[in-house]
């Protein structure tokens, strides 16, 4: 076997992360899987194993500073940015930014290129693996995370090389991507779970293909959306208006009500009311 999973069996194990707690989540396999529908002659076994010699790399590192070194923030940031960036070569893309290769952690693993939240599974998955905490930041205009050491916390930045970003390269970024009046707040530095990771991921590949009016492809993404997220009402509404858009008036009646379902806010559900009572009228 080359590893490559038939779809099936990827929707199946995706599905088992939708219906399971955000921390039971895989991170980098679900992305794999996630990956393996736009890729499905990969062999994901490879990919797999270039991920454990990361994490064995980064362990040979580890020993050979010793934890007077590799217990310090400094010290596991200086590995991480060594090991990942330096011997790895994992960078973010800034030629060919919006290519939908950069969202695919197949691709992005075969490239060595990447967009923030890719390149930030990475992270994320091999400083577990050495147990150290590593967390998502859903940062504006640039995916983040947060490494963790018993002197500290420092965000990093996996699309720059892994280094250590300080309040003033902070401020400096949040600007660039929400503009010249925003200011640091508490709000940019919330935590990000696997969840919505892998939804941030995927969101960038969707936004592109409707972007360029590849609506049933657009479709297709919110369908694996829905896999690891089927309780996220907006994602239901969303694929609803899509499945309108095609013609197929069945799946839109369907996305639609479990929108309804769903919605806490009365406005979404009325949303969902609109659109439910527009695909029905459209049906007879």
């Amino acid at each position: 076997m080359n590893g490559g999973p038939d779809r099936s069996a990827a929707i199946a194990r995706l599905s088992v992360f939708g219906a399971g707690s955000d921390s039971s989540i895989d991170l980098a396999e679900a992305a794999l899987l996630l990956a393996s529908f736009d890729r499905p002659e990969a062999a994901l076994d490879k990919h797999r194993e270039h991920l454990a010699a990361l994490v064995s790399d980064l362990a040979a590192e580890r020993d050979r500073m010793g934890p007077r070194q590799s217990e310090t923030l400094a010290g596991r940031a200086e590995i991480l940015a060594a090991i990942v960036s330096g011997r790895h070569e994992f960078t973010g893309d800034r030629e060919t930014y919006d290519d939908l290769a950069n969202a695919n952690l197949i691709s992005v693993i075969e490239r060595r290129r990447g967009l923030p939240v890719a390149l930030s599974i990475i992270y994320i998955h091999v400083a577990r693996e050495l147990g150290w905490p590593m967390e998502g930041l859903n940062f504006p205009g640039r995916f983040l995370v947060r490494l963790g050491a018993p002197d500290g916390r420092a965000v990093l930045d996996p699309f720059d090389g892994g280094r250590i970003r300080d309040a003033v390269a902070l401020r400096e970024l949040l600007k660039l991507g929400a503009g010249a009046s925003a200011e640091l707040a508490p709000e940019h530095f919330t935590a990000a779970g696997n969840r919505d990771i892998l939804l941030r991921l995927q969101n960038n590949i969707k936004v592109r293909l409707v972007q360029s009016d590849q609506i049933e492809a657009a479709a297709g993404v919110l369908e694996r959306m829905l896999l690891i997220a089927p309780k996220e009402p907006l994602l239901w509404l969303e694929a609803g208006g899509h499945y309108a858009r095609l013609g197929n008036l069945r799946a839109g009646i369907e996305a639609a009500e479990r929108c309804r379902g769903l919605a806490v806010d009365e406005r979404l559900r009325q949303r969902a009311e609109t659109l439910l009572q527009d695909l029905k009228g459209r049906l007879n």
